[in-house]
C-alpha cells in the first residue's frame, strides 16, 4: 500500500473505513504541523486512489468466481460441464491492474472455454483494458501524442501503459466509427438549419516509407518530407446553416479590411448546426484514393438523405476547384437526384487572383492590391467572363512569355472550368456560404494539429484508425460514441445478457 504521508507514516488499515478515518487524521495532523496545501492534496490524492482500488477488489471479491455449478446450460441451449481449474485474466482499470480468478465452462478441459459467467455479468471488456480506461486513454491521444499520454496518465493513476498497447488500442477502437456513423441519431428537425451544406477536401499525411527504402537514400533539396511520404486524406465536412444574405460591397469589405478593423455594419452571422467532421485515409490495391473519395462522399449523401429526406432544404455542395473532388461527390450526389447548387470556393478564386496580380505588379505592392480587388468585385458581381477576357488582353499587352504565360493561361483556365460555380451574385441573394471555411479549418483541426506534429509518420492503417476517432471527437459526439462501443461489445461478447436487458439497447439507433 502507497504512503499517504510523506513523513513515511501509511495507511495500511485492511477496510475501506479505517482508510477514511486515517486520511481524516491526516488532515487533521497536516494542519497542525503547517503543510502546504498542494502536498496535502498530492497525498490526499494518492490516497483517494488507494481507496477506489480498495473499493473496487472488495467489488471483485463480493462478486464471487462465477461458479454457477457442476453444469449449467450455455447460451445456445448446450450443457456444458465446469471445467477443473479457474482461469485468471487481467483487469487494468484507473486503480491499477487486478487478476481475476473465474470460472469457466466448456466441453472439456483443455478445449475452447465456452461461457464465462462472471465476465458476463460483469460486462467486462474483450481486452485487459477496462472502458473507463480505454475512454481516458483514448480520448487523450486523439489530441496529443500517444507517448505524452501515456507518461500525463502515469503521472496521475501511478502506473505505465506502453506506447504500443495505446496504439493498439486505438485501432481497435476505430473499427467502430463506420458503424456509429450509421446508427447516429437524427438532429431533432426544428433545430437544424434551412439550408444544407457538405463540403470537402484532401490533407497530405506524412506517411513512413517503405522498409526497404534506404534512410538517406536521394535527400531532397528542399525542406520537409522526402517526395511521396506523404498521402492525401479525404476530409468531409456536412452541416446546415440559415441563409445570411449579403451583398457584394459587404464581402470585398469584409475580405479586404485590414486587420483589426471593424466593418460598418457588423451582422451576426448564423452559425453552423450540428457539424458533423469524418476523415478518410485508405488505399486500393493501385493505391489509388477512391475507397476515400468513396466512404467521405457515401456519408456525406447518407447525411444529406437523412437530414433532408423530403429534399425541402437547398443543398450546397461548396468545394475548391479540384476536379477530382467534384467529379466524385457529383456521384454520390448526382444532380438528378438531388437538388444541388455548386459552389466554389471564393477564397481559392482570391488565390488566384493574387496570382494573377503577381504576374504584373510587384507581390506587397498597391499596385497589386488594387488589381486584385478590382477583379474580385467584379467576380463577386458576376462578371467572371468578362475578368477572364481582361486577364489575357493584360498578358497579351504585357507579353507575357514562357512560364509567366503558362501561369496566366492557368489561371484563365481555372475560372473557365469553374464559371459555372461562380454565380456569386445570385449565391449572396439567396443566403449561401460561398467561403468553405468550414472545410478548411477542418483539414486543420482534423489532420495538420494531430497528425503533422514535428517528426511524426504514420502508418496507412493508424493514420486512418486516428482520423476516424478524432473526427468524432471534434465533432462533439465522444461520449455517444465510447456509449455505443460499450454497448456493441457487450451485444457482441454476451448476446444472451443483452437480448434479456433493456440497458443494453443501443442508445443512438433510437
Amino acid at each position: 500500500m502507497e504512503s499517504m504521508d510523506p513523513s513515511g507514516a501509511e495507511f495500511n488499515h485492511p477496510s475501506l473505513l479505517n482508510h477514511a478515518r486515517a486520511m481524516s487524521r491526516y488532515v487533521e495532523e497536516a494542519v497542525q504541523a503547517d503543510r502546504a496545501a498542494h502536498e496535502v492534496e498530492e497525498t490526499l490524492f494518492r490516497g483517494v486512489l488507494e481507496m477506489g482500488r480498495q473499493a473496487l477488489a472488495m467489488f471483485f471479491r463480493q462478486c464471487g468466481d462465477g461458479d454457477e455449478g457442476e453444469r449449467l446450460c450455455g447460451p445456445d441451449g448446450r450443457c456444458l460441464k465446469r471445467l477443473e481449474h479457474p482461469h485468471a485474466r487481467p483487469y487494468l482499470s484507473v486503480f491499477g491492474e487486478f487478476e481475476l480468478q473465474r470460472v469457466a465452462y466448456g466441453t472439456r478441459e483443455g478445449q475452447k472455454i465456452e461461457h464465462v459467467p462472471l465476465d458476463e455479468r460483469l460486462q467486462l471488456p474483450e481486452g485487459k483494458f477496462s472502458h473507463l480506461l480505454n475512454d481516458w486513454n483514448q480520448s487523450g491521444v486523439v489530441d496529443a501524442p500517444f507517448a505524452r499520454v501515456g507518461a500525463t496518465l502515469a503521472r496521475i493513476l501511478g502506473f505505465h501503459q506502453s506506447v504500443h498497447s495505446l496504439e493498439r488500442c486505438n485501432r481497435k477502437l476505430a473499427e467502430e466509427v463506420t458503424a456509429f456513423w450509421e446508427a447516429l441519431a437524427v438532429p431533432p428537425a426544428d433545430q437544424e438549419g434551412a439550408l444544407m451544406v457538405c463540403s470537402a477536401d484532401g490533407k497530405g499525411v506524412p506517411i513512413r516509407g517503405a522498409a526497404t527504402t534506404p534512410v538517406m537514400a536521394d535527400p531532397p533539396s528542399k525542406a520537409g518530407p522526402k517526395p511521396g511520404r506523404k498521402k492525401i486524406a479525404v476530409v468531409g465536412a456536412s452541416y446546415t446553416v440559415d441563409p445570411f444574405i449579403r451583398t457584394p460591397e459587404a464581402v470585398l469589405e469584409a475580405l479586404f479590411r485590414t486587420p483589426g478593423e471593424r466593418a460598418h455594419s457588423p451582422e451576426a452571422r448564423p452559425p453552423p448546426r450540428f457539424k458533423r467532421l469524418r476523415a478518410s485515409l485508405i488505399r486500393d490495391a493501385e493505391g489509388t484514393c477512391e475507397p476515400s473519395f468513396d466512404e467521405i462522399f457515401g456519408w456525406m449523401a447518407r447525411e444529406v438523405r437523412r437530414r433532408n429526406p423530403e429534399g425541402q432544404k437547398p443543398i450546397i455542395l461548396l468545394m475548391d476547384g479540384q476536379q477530382s473532388l467534384w467529379d466524385r461527390g457529383l456521384i454520390h450526389l448526382p444532380e438528378d437526384r438531388f437538388r444541388v447548387t455548386e459552389i466554389l470556393d471564393l477564397l481559392h478564386v482570391c488565390g488566384y487572383v493574387w496570382e494573377a496580380a503577381h504576374l504584373f505588379h510587384p507581390a506587397g505592392s498597391a499596385q497589386a492590391l488594387g488589381f486584385v480587388r478590382r477583379r474580385v468585385r467584379r467576380i463577386l458581381q458576376g462578371e467572371v467572363n468578362a475578368v477572364i477576357r481582361a486577364l489575357r488582353r493584360q498578358g497579351a499587352r504585357a507579353k507575357l512569355r514562357g512560364k509567366r504565360a503558362e501561369s496566366l493561361e492557368r489561371i484563365c483556365g481555372y475560372f473557365v472550368a469553374n464559371s459555372h460555380r461562380m454565380a456569386y451574385p445570385e449565391y449572396l441573394a439567396a443566403g449561401y456560404p460561398i467561403a468553405s471555411g468550414v472545410i478548411e479549418g477542418a483539414c486543420r483541426h482534423v489532420v495538420k494539429d494531430r497528425m503533422e506534429r514535428s517528426g511524426m509518420r504514420w502508418v496507412l492503417k493508424g493514420a486512418h484508425a486516428m482520423l476516424g476517432l478524432r473526427s468524432i471527437h471534434l465533432s462533439g459526439l465522444w461520449e455517444d460514441f465510447m456509449r455505443f462501443h460499450i454497448d456493441r461489445e457487450c451485444q457482441r461478447l454476451y448476446p444472451n445478457r443483452a437480448a434479456n436487458d433493456a440497458d443494453m439497447l443501443l442508445p443512438l439507433v433510437a
